[in-house]
């Protein structure tokens, strides 16, 4: 499948690290950790503000990994949702969101996932997360999204890339 990312599973910050919130289990006095990986689909995300809160839609046009993302949501559905940005492989920006509730819907090329609240504030809290996760993808960072911890896609926007952008300007 040439469409995956390897990812960490164990951290997706800082090597060695757990993700904040969430337990990490620990070797055996004497016994090194090893780190455990796993092939993610790569798909393009897109970041948006919807009523109650926010939509970001997992696309790929390769079609066992849109069938994998789409296995990996059904199996997980329920779990606590989260998102990761990495800039040259180190974290930048994580969210998650345990103030709304994730739903996802299968679309013909991936996964539609909408985090939502009835709470006003909590509402505002997902959609500054949005805004914060749209301007981190845009800019070039890998972008996962992850539920109970285990990346479900992955991604990067292309236009994203600073050698693009000093290129038009001509430095």
């Amino acid at each position: 499948m040439s469409s995956t990312m390897m990812v960490e599973r164990t951290g997706m910050g800082y090597p060695g690290t757990a993700m904040p919130g969430y337990a990490t289990p620990s070797a055996p006095t004497g016994v090194p950790a090893s780190p455990s990986y796993l092939m993610v689909p790569r798909c393009t995300l897109k970041f948006e503000k919807c009523t109650g809160g926010m939509k970001v839609t997992c696309s790929t046009d390769d079609k066992t990994a849109c069938s994998m993302m789409q296995n990996l949501c059904t199996m997980l559905a329920g779990g606590a949702c989260g998102c990761c940005c990495t800039w040259n492989g180190v974290t930048v920006q994580c969210c998650y969101f345990t103030m709304g509730q994730c739903k996802y819907e299968m679309t013909d090329k991936g996964v539609c996932i909408t985090c939502t609240s009835g709470d006003s504030k909590c509402c505002e809290m997902i959609q500054a997360c949005c805004d914060c996760l749209s301007c981190a993808y845009e800019c070039g960072c890998s972008c996962c999204w992850t539920i109970n911890n285990t990346p479900v896609c992955c991604g990067y926007c292309e236009s994203g890339k600073t050698t693009e952008k000093h290129a038009k300007s001509g430095r």
